[in-house]
Order: C-alpha cells, then sequence, then structure tokens
C-alpha cells in the first residue's frame, strides 16, 4: 500500500468516492470501540457490539484535549460532564455506523484510497506550513510529499487507516442521501421566506388587562392534568445544599491589568521590538495557536465570535489590532491576508484572571476553610476566613447553579455519592471544590434521586400552568371579540383602546428571520402573510403571547432574480438537506438499535 500511494496516480476515481467524507471524520483512526462481550468495565454496547471503558476513556481524553487547545482554559465540571456524554454519542454513532456499512457490504479498494490520499487531504495535512504557498494550501506540494521517500511508512500508514475509515463512511452518506435535490417549487418557497417581506400593526393581548383577576384552580383539575401529562413530571435528581464560597472571579482592576499587558505586547511589535509570532508562542493561552506563532489559518466571516470577527474585517491586513475583548479574554489580532468572505488571521489571547498572589491567599483560605469546617462547623469556619455562606441552596439536574459559585454539577455529583450510604440525620461536608466562580464547599441538607415528581411536588407547575391556560381563555375571548368589531366597521386602534391596549407596528421582516416582536416562524408571522392586506387576522397564539395582526405592506419575491440564483442555491440546499437527512437517519439508527447504557453503574454515578 505504501508503493501504491507513492506511485503516480492512477486511473481517476469519480470525487462521489471522497465528496462530504469530512461530515463522516473520526477522532481515533485505529482506536478499538469495543472490546470482547462481558468483560469487567464494559460501558455499554449498541446492538450487541460492547463499548469498553478504556476506548470511552481515550475518547473522553482526545476530546478534552482538543477542547483545551480551543479555549485555552481550564474544564469545569459540566464542561467535563458535556464532554463525557459527547464521547459517548461518538462511539455509538460510530458503531452504528460501521454496522450498516457492513450489512450493505460497502467496501473499500486501494484505488479509492490512493486517489483520496493524494487530491484529498487530510485536515491536519492541510494546516501544516511545508505544504502552504502565500498562506494557502498548495496541493502539488503535498502530492510531491507524499510520493517521495521523505514520507515514512509510519506516515503512510496513517494515512492509509484514515481512508479505510473515512471512505467507507463517504460512501454510506451518499448513499443515505441519495436523491435528495430539492424541486424548483421547494427552492421557491425557501426564496421566498428569505427575501418576501411583511409591515404590519398587531396587537398583544395583554393578560394583566384582559384576565387581571386570578382563576379558581380545583384539587380535582390539579389531578386530572398531574394524570393526563405524567411523562412531563419528571424529577431529576436535587440536592439541598449548605454553601460557603470564596470568590475568585477576576476583578476590575485584574482587567485592566490584562488590558495594559496586552497594549505593551501591541507596542513591542508595532514599534519592531517584538516579533508577532514569538510573542504568540510564549503570551498567548490558545495553545494550539500558540505553537504555530499564533495562527488560525483562514477563517470566514462570521465564523468567530462577534467581536472577534468584527475586528477581522475592519482591521487593515498586516496591522495589530487593540485589545479586542471576547469571552475568552483580550485578544491581540492581525489580519495577514484577505480575499472576498476569507481572511487568514493570527491572534495572541490573554485570558482575564486574578493574579497569581492573589490566587494563592483564596487557596490558602480555601485550605483553611476546610480544615475548620470539620472541627467547628460550615458556619465558623466560614465566618473565620470570610467566606460567603448562603444556606438552603437547591441544585438539580435542570438547574446545577450555584449563585456566586456558577455551574454546580461537581457538587450535584458528590450529593448523590454521599445519598447512596446517608445515614439518617447525617450532614456530610464536602472537600472544597472549583468551580466556575469561586471556590467552595457544600454540606448536604437533603437529597431526592431522579424519578417521577409526586403530585404535591407537581402541584405548584400545575397550578401555575392551569391559571395560565385559563388567563389565556378569557383573553382570547376578547380578543375575538375585537376582531369582530374590526371587521363590523371599527379601526384596530379604536377596539383596542376601548380595552386599555395598544396598537404597535413592526417590520419589514421576512418568514424566516428573528423576529423580536413576533417571534420567528410563529403563528403570528404566518398570519402577516397570509392575511389580506390591511385586514385583522383571527387570534393567534405564539410562545411570546397572543396577538391580533394586521398586514399594513409587503414586497413579493423577485422571480427573475431567483431564476438566476437557483442553481448556486439548488448546491447549497441540497447539501444542507443532505447533512438533515443523515442526522435523522443516524437519529432513527439510534431509536431502532438495542443501546445499553451501563455508564452510571460503572463509573459510580446516581
Amino acid at each position: 500500500m505504501m508503493q501504491l500511494i507513492r506511485s503516480k496516480a492512477g486511473k481517476i476515481m469519480t470525487i462521489v468516492i471522497v465528496g462530504g467524507f469530512l461530515a463522516w471524520m473520526v477522532y481515533g483512526i485505529g482506536m478499538e470501540v469495543s472490546g470482547a462481550s462481558g468483560r469487567p468495565g464494559e460501558l455499554g454496547s449498541v446492538n450487541g457490539t460492547p463499548i469498553t471503558l478504556e476506548a470511552f476513556q481515550q475518547r473522553v481524553q482526545q476530546i478534552t484535549e482538543q477542547y483545551r487547545g480551543q479555549t485555552g482554559g481550564r474544564i469545569t465540571a459540566e464542561e467535563q460532564q458535556q464532554i463525557e456524554q459527547r464521547a459517548w454519542d461518538d462511539l455509538v454513532d460510530e458503531i452504528l455506523t460501521q454496522q450498516e456499512i457492513d450489512r450493505r457490504g460497502i467496501k473499500v479498494t486501494d484505488d479509492q484510497i490512493r486517489f483520496a490520499a493524494l487530491n484529498v487531504p487530510m485536515p491536519q495535512m492541510m494546516q501544516q506550513e511545508i505544504f502552504q504557498t502565500n498562506g494557502q494550501f498548495d496541493l502539488s506540494k503535498y502530492q510531491q510529499y507524499i510520493r517521495s521517500p521523505q514520507a515514512s511508512d509510519e506516515l503512510l500508514g496513517e494515512v492509509e487507516r484514515y481512508y479505510r475509515s473515512v471512505i467507507p463512511r463517504s460512501r454510506l452518506q451518499e448513499q443515505v442521501g441519495a436523491g435528495v435535490i430539492p424541486s424548483d417549487a421547494e427552492l421557491w418557497r425557501l426564496y421566498r421566506d428569505r427575501n418576501e417581506t411583511a409591515v404590519v400593526e398587531y396587537v398583544q393581548l395583554d393578560l394583566s388587562r384582559l384576565a387581571p383577576s386570578t382563576p379558581q384552580v380545583s384539587d380535582a383539575e390539579i389531578r386530572a392534568y398531574y394524570d393526563a401529562h405524567s411523562d412531563d413530571f419528571k424529577r431529576g435528581r436535587t440536592a439541598r445544599l449548605t454553601v460557603a464560597y470564596l470568590p475568585t472571579a477576576a476583578s476590575e482592576a485584574d482587567r485592566q491589568a490584562v488590558v495594559q499587558h496586552a497594549l505593551q505586547l501591541r507596542q513591542q511589535i508595532v514599534s519592531g521590538g517584538g516579533d508577532f509570532a514569538t510573542l504568540a508562542r510564549s503570551e498567548s493561552t490558545d495553545s494550539v495557536s500558540a505553537r504555530q506563532g499564533g495562527d488560525l489559518g483562514t477563517v470566514r466571516k462570521g465564523q468567530m465570535v462577534a467581536a472577534f470577527d468584527s475586528a477581522v474585517w475592519a482591521l487593515p491586513v498586516n496591522e495589530v489590532s487593540q485589545p479586542v475583548r471576547t469571552d475568552f479574554g483580550y485578544h491581540l489580532i492581525q489580519v495577514t491576508a484577505r480575499g472576498g468572505d476569507t481572511a487568514r488571521v493570527r491572534h495572541i489571547l490573554l485570558p482575564v484572571t486574578k493574579s497569581d498572589a492573589v490566587l494563592e491567599s483564596i487557596d490558602a483560605k480555601a485550605d483553611t476553610l476546610g480544615d475548620l469546617a470539620e472541627r467547628q462547623g460550615l458556619e465558623r469556619a466560614a465566618r473565620s476566613v470570610g467566606a460567603t455562606l448562603r444556606q438552603g441552596v437547591t441544585v438539580t439536574d435542570e438547574l446545577a447553579y450555584i449563585p456566586g459559585v456558577g455551574p454546580a454539577t461537581e457538587a450535584l455529583n458528590w450529593a448523590a455519592g454521599e445519598a447512596r450510604d446517608l445515614e439518617p440525620g447525617t450532614h456530610p461536608l464536602s472537600d472544597v471544590m472549583e468551580g466556575e466562580q469561586a471556590l467552595y464547599m457544600v454540606r448536604l441538607e437533603s437529597y431526592l434521586p431522579k424519578g417521577a415528581m409526586t403530585l404535591a411536588e407537581a402541584t405548584p407547575q400545575i397550578r401555575e400552568r392551569l391559571i395560565l391556560d385559563k388567563k389565556r381563555q378569557q383573553a382570547r375571548a376578547e380578543g375575538e371579540k375585537i376582531v369582530r368589531e374590526v371587521r363590523g366597521g371599527k379601526t384596530l386602534q379604536q377596539a383596542a383602546a376601548t380595552r386599555g391596549l395598544t396598537v404597535q407596528q413592526a417590520g419589514p421582516f421576512t418568514r424566516g428571520a428573528p423576529n423580536p416582536a413576533l417571534g420567528q416562524a410563529s403563528a403570528a408571522v404566518g398570519a402577516a402573510f397570509g392575511t389580506p392586506l390591511n385586514q385583522v387576522s383571527n387570534v393567534v397564539e405564539t410562545e411570546g403571547g397572543l396577538y391580533i395582526v394586521r398586514p399594513v405592506q409587503r414586497t413579493a419575491a423577485d422571480p427573475a432574480r431567483f431564476n438566476a440564483e437557483k442553481q448556486a442555491m439548488r448546491g447549497a440546499i441540497t447539501m444542507q438537506i443532505r447533512q438533515q437527512v443523515g442526522s435523522q437517519w443516524m437519529e432513527s439508527l439510534r431509536k431502532s438499535a438495542n443501546i445499553k447504557d451501563n455508564r452510571d453503574r460503572v463509573l459510580g454515578r446516581s
């Protein structure tokens, strides 16, 4: 196979073989996903194919390293939980995909591997400087290298394993999406939805005016609703805690210090006293780009977070920006090339954190807090070290958050573990934990495992829902009177004013664009385009409330412009639809698969 890749390209393979394969790229080429059935530590299985603890841990590590490289920061317990779920989902999807490839008898040939290896390089290859010319990937340089003796057998073996995994997935994707070509009618509908606009007058039916009193809700109504909607009332894990915490979030002084440091680095660069790439390697906390001298490669307009993206498209080429603030910290940005809607960008990232001296002081206080809490109790310990104390804090799977601390899944997981062996009347103390905004420790006051909510637990939620439903019914009845009055000759303003309501205006807007007044793709937006001009709609209900809509202006989509853009639009929409079809197909595989998930038992979670 090594000689096969190094040899000159053979017969031309159709691009269908490799088209779109990036969407099916796997993380660990050659990594064992499964092991022997029944193996100790087996996390679960997919249609009888086991997922081993070793495979899961390897995948978690891969995603964790990738995440750290992108953010340059530490990972919270909540983010770690998301990473672990992502790892599990990836492994399940890979097994399902491989099973489907086997079932369909999809194979990969040496010719297909050779064509892909020479003409569709692995993404990480395209980022290497040795394969670039003027900052852009140069296919001829790559092909010359891959055919030369410089390419080691180890590298070529990795390339071969990569394409043996990716190409069958690409062919499966083609089969799943085969025949997915939008018709002219479908394209016109999408084009119309994006380009037709409407301006409307509307009245929102204010419940506080039209249904001011609180309706009575009987116990029988609550019971009937509970019985009819029992699946809606599932309780996640719930812990009631006493919390003591020491804030670690950066202060304004910390922020100003980072800004000053960023300005100093910028001055070094623009004065010629420092090289951007060298400073990026030593100063930037974005570890992945730092190793490349801050190089982020080629980015597209709208790809980065808003503040960063705005700076990229406003900054003159080769000029170093002033410090740009994002959620990650402050960036010094340099655009080295730009054309159309793409730009070649590098940056230096400086996060906003407390100084090391302050953090060391907080760490020392946290150690003291832990020691004193064991001997004197959490309340006295918190007073001694100046920690903030919060009592009666409820943390659930649905809202795993502690004010002043931040996301608190770690505390909830700890509480779940303690509750398994909890003696009645005891209230265990945790070790000091690290939150997003503070170091903290908690005392467990009570715990409920996940399960079905009792009628008593669900009653407050049900009562609130039924009250809202009844108030909406009253408002709807009044709104229907308004509609009848307007259709009988009154103006919308007159009918609304007699009830203390205001007529407002919204637009121009399209069907699909976000609409702050009426909601996106809501029934009210539908009424704006479906009701005859200058007539009122029926009462329409959205998540935001009840509305009466009167369209006063509309602009139609241009058929000639649509015809000019149709073919380009068809290609883009086809790709989107195929991605959706692929996602739906994978979801259907998951639903029909026999998936056994033993993570809670094997990993000791409750």
